[in-house]
């Protein structure tokens, strides 16, 4: 290993280079080993790229930029394709928020589902029963382009599409009320393409699998099967994961609005207005970009595009700080930055580690669930954000620092 500028030069026979900010946050061997197996891939451009929010993840790794020449990997976009960040600024100040909270997260969690139902049958609790009519409007503008890909590949056609547009799921996805450093508020959300890109990205990580399955041995590990360009369902994959890509900037966009509107709705709040300020980026994605004299695939898987003067969105966890950035362009990064803080420790041994009274401790100060199912979610399941952010300091600057009052979570 040789260290050079801000990050760290991984270097083994057999691989390309990986550049890794990784300087004074926990880089595990799992996802040392991940980023290794990915950088061993025939049609690599330059070298891997690792943010200080790197873990492992399933079928690459979380926290990875991963330039490909004609060639895409399904699963290093992985199955919450386009997820990512929406944020906008108000013009309410933190002195017009009421003391207690409890109202307001109560209103958006009316006015946006989330979550996911424990049982099979019936709908489920984060999906729509009849979807309002500006969800029906969006939907008609993704609907013809989905029935042409669906006609092609028939398994997609049953994906929970216009029934999810426009809500949050669950896991990490959340929506918060935020103050800034100059206590003014923020509404921030974070999720991504729902069910139907689950289902786009799961079908076309196996049917990669399939169409490579006499050569699949040689691959670093089964899970990296590609699409090369030119192959019979390279476009296909393409034009899916594209699509999937507007869905989720659609469902971000429609949940925003639900959010002001239920914000809106509550009494004693003055008249305000929101889109002041806002901020809107994917963090799981693939797209076309020229570096280093190449046209190329980038693949951000858990990171986001930071071209010099971009804006960014770089949430912590449910108990600590979020930062609105402004991108540096740094080419050896391939423009990119985190996407968070990056998880510290799994879902299972969050939940071994933590307890009930742990989480009530590091969120004391937001209005959010404070009960045994989003343990894993507990501030001291990820990375110190504070770390992460010093880590990418040649990546990155702070435009605005933002905490968290309210949070929902699925």
């Amino acid at each position: 290993m040789t260290s050079d500028s801000n990050y760290l030069r991984l270097e083994r026979e057999g691989c390309a280079p990986i550049k890794a900010w990784v300087r004074g946050v926990p880089f595990d061997e799992g996802a040392r080993a991940q980023l290794e197996h990915v950088a061993r891939l025939p049609f690599i451009h330059k070298w891997v790229a690792a943010m200080p929010d790197v873990h492992l993840g399933i079928g690459a790794t979380v926290g990875s930029v991963i330039p490909t020449y004609r060639a895409i990997v399904p699963a290093a976009v992985g199955v919450d394709i386009g997820c990512g960040m929406l944020a906008t600024l108000t013009t309410l100040s933190a002195n017009d928020l009421p003391n207690d909270l409890k109202a307001m997260r109560a209103g958006i969690e009316r006015g946006v589902p989330h979550g996911i139902s424990k049982s099979r049958g019936g709908r489920d609790r984060g999906s729509w029963g009849e979807a309002p009519a500006r969800v029906e409007r969006a939907w008609a503008e993704l609907a013809d382009d989905f029935a042409r890909i669906a006609s092609k590949h028939r398994v997609l056609k049953h994906a929970n599409t216009l029934s999810q547009l426009g809500t949050l799921g669950s896991g990490n996805h959340f929506i918060e009320v935020c103050l800034d450093e100059l206590e003014r508020v923020w509404f921030l959300l974070h999720s991504g393409s729902r069910g139907v890109g689950n289902k786009i990205g799961t079908y076309f990580i196996e049917l990669a699998k399939r169409d490579m399955q006499h050569t699949l041995g040689a691959l670093p590990h089964r899970d990296l099967a590609y699409f090369s360009e030119g192959a019979e369902h390279f476009e296909d994959y393409v034009e899916a994961v594209s699509w999937a890509q507007r869905f989720a900037h659609t469902n971000r966009a429609l949940m925003m609005q639900a959010v002001v509107e239920s914000v809106r709705a509550l009494p004693g709040l003055p008249r305000f207005q929101a889109g002041v300020m806002a901020v809107h980026c994917h963090h799981n994605y693939v797209q076309r970009e020229r570096h280093y004299g190449a046209e190329v695939f980038v693949t951000r898987k858990g990171a986001v595009r930071a071209g010099a003067g971009e804006l960014g969105i770089i949430p912590g966890s449910m108990g600590a700080r979020s930062f609105i950035v402004r991108g540096k362009g740094h080419p050896e990064s391939f423009e990119s930055c985190s996407h968070g803080a990056g998880r510290a420790h799994s879902r299972t041994r969050a939940r071994e580690l933590f307890s009930i009274a742990d989480h009530q401790r590091m969120t004391a100060h937001v209005e959010c669930r404070k009960d045994r199912e989003v343990i894993d979610e507990t501030p001291a399941a990820y990375k110190p954000i504070d770390a992460v952010m010093e880590a990418q300091r040649d990546l990155v600057e702070i435009v605005h620092t933002l905490r968290q009052v309210v949070c929902v979570k699925g």
